[in-house]
């Protein structure tokens, strides 16, 4: 069990990192929540490790960590990803239009109750036999019944394309992108940014959620981009690096996780905490970039002198404990399957 707030208030750094970090051409220098970012990864893997052998509670023996919902270190490893992962793009053999079209369609409710209930009334979800009619007749008559169609975890705006009712302009945009070759445009592009760009285009996809759909889009067989590629950070990641580095962080936030992701084995060892990876994968971009938007929710409990960009000053999600047993099961191309 893993205690992340020993020795908070000691040397952040230490040994040949000195106390100073340089990224980007400026001299960094760390707070004390640069290495709670490691004691944190460190010990919510070691969480999800627990869970995965089926151990017994208590699997930590720090009380932010156990009396709050943190995700996990791996994106891919988290529930609504695994769901994504198993029963939208590997649950069958599909074309890469369907999957595209699957991905995203699940995606823009990320909700697994909405995913279950369009593929129970609807049968096989796939691009040739959408109907907007049929989609929005499921979709609108759960609404009326008060059933949430859309995660809380993060909202995609509505854009405006003609219609009254949120999830329906949500159908519009998803026929857009395959009206006008936005699968054959992202599986032909050079490199992840490229692909990136290709989403970006559409209306109400920002830089945050174009970076999160492209990287749900590379878990599918027919792409075939490296995780340590491209990333994007998002609100939460830019105030967990705030948090981390200080103002003179603004600016090279991407910077930033690509150091954190190459220079991983080196903190690790520096601070003695044991870090195996997924099955011996390496964070990866998404994953620092996850990890920094974590310990932002941490470091207002366990630093809420060290102020971040937001404000924010308390954790809203408590931890409920889940019985289901934990899914491990990630993309074949990664070689990570027993």
């Amino acid at each position: 069990m893993a205690t992340i707030l020993q020795d908070r208030q000691g040397p952040f750094c230490r040994g040949a990192v000195g106390e100073s970090v340089r990224v980007a051409g400026r001299d960094l220098r760390p707070t004390p929540v640069f290495d709670t970012y490691w004691r944190f990864a460190a010990a919510r893997q070691a969480v999800y490790e627990a869970r995965l052998a089926g151990r017994a509670q208590p699997w930590t023996d720090d009380p932010i960590l156990a009396g709050h919902r943190f995700t996990n270190c791996y994106r891919a490893a988290d529930r609504v990803s695994q769901s994504l992962i198993t029963d939208v793009i590997y649950q069958g053999s599909y074309a890469w239009e369907d999957v595209f079209f699957r991905t995203l369609l699940f995606k823009i409710f990320n909700k697994q109750s909405t995913w279950r209930l369009l593929s129970r009334e609807l049968g096989e979800v796939r691009w040739g036999g959408y109907s907007f009619g049929a989609y929005d007749r499921v979709l609108s008559a759960a609404f009326a019944q008060g059933e949430r169609l859309y995660s809380a975890a993060y909202i995609v705006p509505p854009p405006r394309l003609g219609e009254e009712r949120k999830h329906r302009n949500h159908l519009r945009l998803l026929e857009m992108m395959m009206a006008t070759g936005a699968p054959e445009r992202v599986a032909q592009a050079p490199t992840m940014q490229d692909a990136y760009e290709v989403l970006l285009g559409y209306p109400a996809l920002g830089p945050f959620l174009a970076y999160q759909f492209t990287i749900d889009l590379n878990y599918a067989p027919q792409l075939a981009f490296s995780e340590m590629d491209f990333v994007v950070p998002g609100p939460g990641a830019r105030d967990g690096i705030r948090k981390c580095f200080g103002p003179p962080a603004d600016g090279i936030e991407a910077e930033i996780i690509h150091y954190m992701a190459s220079s991983q084995d080196e903190h690790f060892t520096r601070l003695d905490l044991p870090f195996a990876g997924l099955r011996g994968r390496p964070l990866q971009l998404i994953d620092c970039q996850n990890l920094f938007c974590e310990v932002d929710k941490y470091a207002r409990v366990a630093h809420p002198d060290v102020a971040g960009i937001s404000g924010r000053s308390r954790i809203k999600q408590s931890y409920r404990q889940d019985g289901a047993p934990v899914q491990a099961w990630f993309p074949p191309k990664w070689g990570l399957n027993a």
